[in-house]
């Protein structure tokens, strides 16, 4: 069995854009796959069809190590958008893989290990930004059966925050509390935004509302520093979406920098690589939870890995606050019911692309929404009621 064609689709959901990618055989069979990079979807589609198209033509779709494992080794200069390209066509072999077996992919990857799998929600506080708007928006992710949500409290903080910015993130962080009561996980989502000192001190401000995280509080480019927050504070730090390479988890890892890896699978180089973090993050005993703020594909993609791998302990979910068409993109199944994710049917991946619904949202660009500048709070999380949060 060999690739014969690589196709892209490039379609709108509100405030992002998603890739899809198929692959086709000379038997007939199709993989999908996703490579969507938040604002900057037409590079990466570029970039498959320059770069990546020659690679993958003609190759087996089981050659997981040699064909991914070359481009990885070739790719040269590093980086997001390189490495969603090898991610979203690692995954679309897979789904070859599953189909061409007979079994669901999770059954490849190790098979199910988990009897549930909780999903905590993001997405959810489009719009709040006053500690009673955050409660009111809390009290709805729980009515649809979450027992966990992340959000972020700093609004367009950057290194350091004024004793009023201060006072109002925990403010709104108390409100979502008492809000949601004290069973409901709590993940406090810092997007790398806060000097060290800053983030030790609004951290210690937290702690009497039990996060269940604290992810990304300074800067993802350095873990050193992320070591000497998780070094000052008792709550569990959260990072690694921004990581790309099986070298910079080992860096993650080795230094214990954190105490929940969150490799995002359509980023670090897709789903076999995924479980090689897993391994590393094994031998630390650091907990897992993949980051996922793009589409349903690489949604789907992390589910596999997530059912079959045993350091795994919640997934993010933004499916219930994105777009209202996200979940005609794709045939198959609707992965969340009550807070908790089904495990997925059929063979591969289980789901097909829906190349009508795709092409009734085209490609609408859209400039990274900074979230240092007051603008993005009013044109970004209101415009369509969804928060472009990661």
């Amino acid at each position: 069995m060999r690739i014969t064609q690589l196709e892209t689709f490039l379609t709108n959901a509100g405030l992002r854009n998603y890739l899809f990618i198929r692959l086709t055989t000379d038997s007939g069979l199709t993989g999908i796959g996703e490579a969507s990079l938040e604002w900057q979807e037409e590079t990466v589609c570029t970039l498959i069809h320059e770069w990546a198209e020659e690679r993958i033509l003609g190759a087996d779709p089981f050659a997981i190590e040699a064909v991914i494992g070359g481009m990885i080794r070739d790719q040269y200069q590093g980086g997001s958008t390189v490495m969603t390209v090898i991610s979203g066509l690692e995954i679309a072999m897979w789904d070859l893989i599953g189909k061409a077996c007979g079994q669901p992919v999770y059954q490849l990857l190790g098979g199910r290990c988990h009897e549930t799998l909780p999903a905590y929600a993001n997405g959810w506080y489009g719009g709040a930004n006053t500690p009673e708007e955050f409660a009111a928006c809390a009290r709805d992710v729980v009515a649809r059966g979450y027992q966990a949500m992340k959000f972020d409290p700093f609004g367009t903080a950057w290194k350091e925050m004024t004793a009023p910015e201060m006072r109002k993130a925990v403010a709104i962080v108390a409100a979502v509390r008492a809000a949601v009561g004290e069973e409901v996980e709590l993940m406090i989502e810092g997007h790398g935004r806060l000097s060290v000192p800053c983030a030790i001190a609004v951290g210690r401000q937290l702690l009497p509302y039990t996060p269940a995280w604290f992810e990304e509080p300074v800067t993802p480019n350095s873990l050193e520093l992320l070591a000497q927050v998780k070094a000052a504070l008792p709550c569990p730090i959260a990072a690694g979406e921004r990581l790309y390479t099986l070298h910079d988890f080992q860096r993650l890892t080795t230094l214990r920098a954190a105490d929940v890896l969150q490799m995002d699978i359509a980023h670090c180089g897709g789903l076999a690589m995924a479980k090689k973090i897993a391994a590393l993050a094994e031998v630390q005993d650091i907990r897992l939870s993949p980051h996922c703020s793009i589409g349903p594909v690489a949604l789907c993609a992390a589910l596999h890995f997530d059912w079959a791998t045993p350091n795994v302990t919640v997934q993010e979910n933004f499916a219930d606050y994105d777009v209202p068409w996200r979940h005609d993109y794709v045939h198959g199944w609707n992965p969340i019911a009550n807070g908790q994710f089904r495990l997925p049917p059929g063979p591969g991946l289980g789901i097909e692309l829906n190349l009508d619904v795709c092409a009734a949202h085209p490609y609408r660009k859209h400039s990274f929404p900074s979230l240092w500048d007051a603008k993005w709070v009013k044109e970004f999380t209101q415009a369509d009621g969804v928060v472009p949060s990661r």
